[in-house]
């Protein structure tokens, strides 16, 4: 039997499906088909690996039969999912949690392209993801399917931190997490590198699939 709602999972730059795991655990037990997507986030540009890998992806669930098509997305990830669905139809129904997405570039980008041994070793996408009219971003207009975007607050590089105002979570600053045309926001108190394994964050991405909007109604951890 088809599964009736398929969730795809796309991880961060320089990060493994590992990283997802506790978010694909969380949705299979909720009951929805999770798809723990592995890909190599530091071989391709933003264009090219959101058609090689969300492309793929999305060809394969929908061949599947599924009902519905969902994601959840962590950094890099979100721009790879909003890059595709600019360019595709979406089935009816669709929704989107992306998590710490630099929808409006990053200012550690900026930083780290400039610096040969990391802009080496995160490779092409890192200049994608650049502040400024050069990034990615800044031609893809609104969102084109319904998201929720999980921004967070806590940040762990406090020298990266003073490269951007307001906010953040030490490599995206709130104020860039968020995107024309997303359906809610919310901000949690967990920084960059394991905000999507935190328990809010986890909540908060069940509530949105399920229901379109985050939950409001519980204070901040």
């Amino acid at each position: 039997m088809p599964p009736r709602e398929t969730v795809l999972l796309f991880h961060g730059l320089g990060r493994t499906a590992l990283s997802m795991r506790r978010l694909a655990g969380a949705l299979r037990r909720a009951g929805y088909h999770a798809v723990n997507v592995d890909y190599p986030s530091r071989r391709g540009s933003v264009e090219r690996l959101a058609e090689e890998v969300v492309g793929t992806r999305v060809e394969a669930a929908l061949g599947e039969g599924t009902e519905r098509l969902h994601f959840v997305t962590h950094s890099l990830g979100g721009i790879l999912v909003r890059c595709w669905a600019a360019r595709h139809a979406l089935p009816e129904g669709a929704r989107a949690v992306m998590i710490a997405p630099p929808h409006g570039g990053s200012e550690a980008a900026d930083l780290f392209r400039r610096v040969a041994p990391v802009g080496w070793w995160c490779g092409p996408a890192l200049e994608d993801l650049v502040t400024g009219p050069e990034g990615v971003c800044a031609g893809l207009g609104p969102v084109a399917l319904e998201t929720g975007v999980v921004a967070g607050d806590r940040s762990y590089f406090p020298l990266l931190s003073r490269l951007y105002e307001g906010a953040g979570d030490g490599l995206v600053a709130v104020s860039r997490a968020r995107v024309a045309g997303m359906a809610d926001f919310v901000v949690v108190p967990h920084g960059h590198t394991f905000i999507m394994r935190a328990p809010e964050t986890v909540r908060q991405t069940l509530h949105f699939l399920r229901y379109g909007r985050f939950d409001h109604s519980v204070p901040r951890e």
